[in-house]
């Protein structure tokens, strides 16, 4: 059986033609210029859990913000002592959505900052969202919806999930808009997710015989650069409208990429190798040290001597064999080969490393 396989193994003379790729719209290889979110964080308090809340003598930033919020609401708390155990403190986070108005609603992810336990049927206070830029884009406040569930007694506890972090669907409204006007350009930057510059080509040439003319260049192998007045649309809206749904076949490099933890090898169809001989098996050697001791007879003159003495034991075991892969290869076909021998994934990943190490591997490899 391993001498046929490894017939089949060096047999491998087809050469794998690299599957037509298929066309993908615009709009999933690129970003426009502009059209792009905004992360918001704030800082707040949620209230209402069921003694799973921060302890304040371990959490002093849960009492300033607490004494805050009773002062602004006309509570003088000043002096006091006071422990409740059903408050935490929290970062609100969320992302403004591109051309979002105000009035609109966004989701927001609430994480606890403290020692609380839980943050199961909690609600969250009034917390103002701010940018990068200092200003308040919105103000979050709702029940917050954990994920994930806790329960504990004198002798053992159990959590399931994460409960100190939760989410509120469409918990912040929007109060301040970006200053973002895309009726005002007369030009738009298309930048590819993933640079390449055939992928770039094929998306000005795609771009150019839609519209009839030379309203799109290539700057580089990630940017295209659109002309909307060339374009005649009514608005840059309209162009773009029209731009992102047609479609390209990208182009990419050939790249394998391995996972060191779970053996998992993924590759791209271009991948090819070269002329190259594998042999794989495993040597074993073991030396272990057994000194005799020698002793002179009874009553006579002498010294108790130790004699060194070695076991040395090589052994090894059967190799896969020695296969010598041809030009113009698929990887794809190496790794069904290998798979047929009985090949681990963790054994073929230190192959495929071995012959890109020869040189033979014409990708990039990537290993995690």
């Amino acid at each position: 059986m391993i001498r046929l396989a490894l017939a089949l193994l060096a047999a491998l003379t087809l050469i794998g033609s690299a599957a037509m790729a298929t066309p993908i719209r615009i709009k999933d290889l690129v970003e426009f210029d502009g059209v792009r979110g905004n992360d918001l964080v704030g800082y707040g308090l949620v209230v209402g859990l069921n003694g799973s809340g921060d302890g304040l003598r371990n959490a002093p930033f849960t009492e300033e913000i607490m004494v805050n919020i009773l002062e602004r609401l006309g509570v003088n708390v000043t002096g006091e002592q006071f422990r409740p155990q059903n408050v935490a403190a929290v970062i609100v986070t969320a992302t403004l959505p591109p051309f979002a108005r105000a009035g609109g609603q966004i989701d927001v992810t609430v994480s606890a900052i403290g020692d609380a336990d839980s943050l199961l049927g909690g609600t969250l206070v009034m917390t103002p969202l701010t940018a990068a830029d200092g200003e308040i884009y919105a103000v979050a406040q709702g029940s917050v919806i954990a994920g994930g569930a806790s329960a504990e007694g004198d002798g053992a506890a159990v959590i399931e999930g994460v409960p100190t972090a939760g989410s509120i669907p469409s918990g912040a409204r929007i109060e301040r808009e970006v200053a973002f006007e895309l009726s005002d350009l007369t030009t738009v930057r298309l930048a590819l997710r993933r640079p390449d510059f055939t992928t770039a080509a094929r998306i000005e040439q795609v771009i150019n015989a839609d519209f009839g003319g030379a309203v799109a260049v290539m700057l580089d192998a990630g940017t295209v650069m659109l002309d909307i007045e060339a374009t005649r649309a009514r608005s840059a809206a309209h162009a773009l409208t029209r731009v992102e749904n047609l479609r390209v076949e990208p182009e990419g490099r050939a790249r394998v990429v391995v996972d060191q933890r779970s053996g998992t090898i993924v590759m791209g169809a271009d991948v090819r190798i070269s002329t190259v001989a594998v042999a794989q098996g495993n040597l074993t050697l073991r030396i272990e040290e057994r000194p005799l001791a020698a002793q002179p007879n009874p009553f006579a003159e002498g010294e108790t001597v130790l004699l060194p003495r070695t076991d040395l034991e090589l052994a090894e075991e059967e190799a896969t064999g020695l296969a010598e892969i041809r030009e113009g290869t698929s990887l794809s076909d190496v790794v069904t080969a290998l798979n047929a021998l009985g090949v681990s994934p963790r054994e073929m990943i230190d192959i495929l490393n071995a012959i890109q190490a020869a040189g033979a591997l014409h990708a990039e490899f990537i290993v995690r």
